[in-house]
């Protein structure tokens, strides 16, 4: 997408496409609800329903669309340059807080609160309403006011959400938290866009690689060693999340307002008078 889309409307043009994938998974969660409470399937049975369902719809878009090249060639072998450091610092950081929201979120709404299989599945519907209304509306902000003014808001609602987790005890304050949990998610188009800004265009596609690297050592490293914190105190888990929300809001603070080739680092803008 960063390959093909302009860069002064990259935000909104993402902020559709999260608001189109939200609609995929608020059709999947709607499946599961079906399956699991109406049709009363197994978990095997609905892995196979629609792990089916998913290879008939890829192989039809295989088959309908043509293979499109970028505008610029791209390297093709796996890239880190220094000037990057903060995107891929931001990319690990996000890593880490989707695994706290997919993981220990989630579980404390099973373990803490009972929620069964369909209420997860209604709560995932309310989130992927909520972001399609909501990541179109985001991709405007950030045109309007950058990428660093939205990331900020981003890690200051995630420390008031991660640190909230840690002592709720009502279950609708809870389910509040969890869809306001989700609602921040789109804000991350800002670390991709701020990355467009700032690459040379052949270091897109290699770049990717490395972040979705970046991106699974947290997935890989979070839920295992947070796994034994649970055990001792789940309240621990949210407060080191707390924690990592202001680590991101530390490097937020060093995105440029114009970002650029050149002006990658906030310090690195011209001086006003």
């Amino acid at each position: 997408s960063l390959q093909w889309l302009p860069k002064k409307t990259a935000p909104v043009t993402m902020g559709k496409m999260l608001s189109v994938a939200s609609f995929a998974q608020l059709c999947a969660f709607g499946l599961v609800y079906l399956c699991w409470k109406v049709f009363n399937l197994e978990f095997s049975q609905i892995f196979a329903i629609v792990g089916g369902l998913t290879f008939i719809a890829t192989l039809g878009i295989w088959l309908a669309f043509p293979k499109f090249d970028g505008s610029v060639t791209q390297h093709k072998k796996l890239i880190l340059r220094k000037r990057y450091w903060l995107y891929y610092a931001l990319t690990f950081m996000g890593g880490a807080r989707r695994q706290i929201f997919v993981v220990f979120a989630a579980f404390m709404m099973v373990e803490r609160f009972g929620f069964k299989v369909h209420e997860v599945a209604v709560l995932l519907i309310a989130n992927g309403i909520i972001t399609m209304i909501v990541a179109p509306l985001v991709g405007k902000w950030i045109i309007k006011v950058g990428e660093r003014r939205v990331l900020i808001v981003e890690y200051v609602g995630l420390f008031l959400v991660f640190t909230s987790y840690a002592f709720v005890s009502s279950i609708w304050v809870a389910v509040g938290l969890y869809i306001a949990d989700h609602a921040l998610f789109s804000m991350a188009i800002g670390i991709r866009t701020y990355f467009q800004k700032i690459a040379d265009p052949a270091d897109i596609a290699p770049t990717a690689g490395v972040s979705f690297t970046i991106n699974h050592i947290a997935a890989v490293a979070i839920p295992v060693i947070f796994g034994f914190v649970w055990i001792w105190s789940p309240t621990a888990v949210f407060l080191a999340g707390s924690a990592m929300a202001l680590i991101s809001l530390g490097l937020a603070q060093i995105i440029p307002n114009a970002p650029e080739k050149g002006r990658e680092f906030r310090w690195l803008e011209p001086k006003t008078a």
